[in-house]
Protein backbone atom coordinates (compact mmCIF):
# COMPACT_ATOMS: atom_id res chain seq x y z
CA UNK A 1 0.00 0.00 0.00
CA UNK A 2 1.04 3.30 -0.93
CA UNK A 3 2.35 5.40 2.04
CA UNK A 4 0.43 8.21 1.27
CA UNK A 5 -3.01 5.94 1.32
CA UNK A 6 -2.21 4.23 4.26
CA UNK A 7 -4.93 4.68 7.16
CA UNK A 8 -3.84 7.04 9.94
CA UNK A 9 -5.52 7.00 13.31
CA UNK A 10 -6.87 10.92 13.72
CA UNK A 11 -9.39 10.50 16.64
CA UNK A 12 -9.96 7.88 19.21
CA UNK A 13 -13.70 7.54 21.01
CA UNK A 14 -14.77 5.41 24.04
CA UNK A 15 -17.64 4.34 21.79
CA UNK A 16 -19.16 4.11 18.45
CA UNK A 17 -21.68 6.85 18.55
CA UNK A 18 -18.59 9.72 19.24
CA UNK A 19 -16.75 8.19 16.54
CA UNK A 20 -19.54 7.64 13.58
CA UNK A 21 -20.29 11.33 14.56
CA UNK A 22 -16.58 12.19 13.85
CA UNK A 23 -16.71 9.99 10.89
CA UNK A 24 -19.74 11.84 9.13
CA UNK A 25 -17.91 15.31 9.71
CA UNK A 26 -14.81 14.30 8.04
CA UNK A 27 -16.76 12.52 5.10
CA UNK A 28 -19.21 15.85 4.94
CA UNK A 29 -16.17 17.63 4.58
CA UNK A 30 -14.77 15.25 1.72
CA UNK A 31 -12.13 13.66 3.88
CA UNK A 32 -12.89 9.47 3.60
CA UNK A 33 -12.78 7.70 6.94
CA UNK A 34 -13.04 4.44 8.58
CA UNK A 35 -13.51 2.97 12.01
CA UNK A 36 -11.25 0.18 13.60
CA UNK A 37 -12.55 -1.17 16.65
CA UNK A 38 -12.22 -4.70 18.31
CA UNK A 39 -15.39 -6.87 17.92
CA UNK A 40 -15.88 -7.57 21.27
CA UNK A 41 -16.45 -4.20 21.86
CA UNK A 42 -19.57 -4.40 19.72
CA UNK A 43 -20.65 -7.16 20.93
CA UNK A 44 -20.42 -6.57 24.78
CA UNK A 45 -20.71 -3.01 24.92
CA UNK A 46 -17.20 -2.62 26.80
CA UNK A 47 -15.71 0.79 27.38
CA UNK A 48 -13.53 0.04 29.98
CA UNK A 49 -9.96 1.16 30.22
CA UNK A 50 -9.66 1.14 26.70
CA UNK A 51 -11.37 -1.32 26.02
CA UNK A 52 -14.26 -0.51 23.17
CA UNK A 53 -11.88 2.09 22.12
CA UNK A 54 -13.10 3.10 18.69
CA UNK A 55 -10.65 4.52 16.28
CA UNK A 56 -11.30 7.04 13.33
CA UNK A 57 -8.54 6.33 10.63
CA UNK A 58 -8.01 8.81 7.09
CA UNK A 59 -5.55 8.24 4.50
CA UNK A 60 -2.07 9.58 5.77
CA UNK A 61 -2.10 12.27 2.78
CA UNK A 62 -5.24 14.11 4.33
CA UNK A 63 -4.54 13.22 8.11
CA UNK A 64 -3.30 17.00 8.91
CA UNK A 65 -6.40 18.62 6.98
CA UNK A 66 -8.57 15.88 8.90
CA UNK A 67 -6.95 16.67 12.19
CA UNK A 68 -7.12 20.69 11.57
CA UNK A 69 -10.98 20.59 10.76
CA UNK A 70 -11.47 18.53 13.74
CA UNK A 71 -9.68 21.25 16.26
CA UNK A 72 -12.08 23.73 14.54
CA UNK A 73 -15.14 21.94 15.52
CA UNK A 74 -16.89 23.39 18.37
CA UNK A 75 -16.16 21.65 21.82
CA UNK A 76 -20.15 20.11 21.87
CA UNK A 77 -19.57 18.68 18.43
CA UNK A 78 -16.54 16.29 19.91
CA UNK A 79 -18.14 16.38 23.83
CA UNK A 80 -17.26 13.26 25.11
CA UNK A 81 -19.50 10.69 25.96
CA UNK A 82 -20.12 9.35 29.01
CA UNK A 83 -17.39 7.91 30.80
CA UNK A 84 -15.27 9.08 27.89
CA UNK A 85 -11.94 11.44 27.58
CA UNK A 86 -11.46 13.97 25.21
CA UNK A 87 -9.11 13.52 22.43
Amino acid sequence: MDDEMAPVVVYRSAGQLGAEVVRAKLEAAGIPAMLAYDSGSTIFALTVDGLGEVRVLVPAHLAEEARALLEELPPEDLAPEEGEEAP
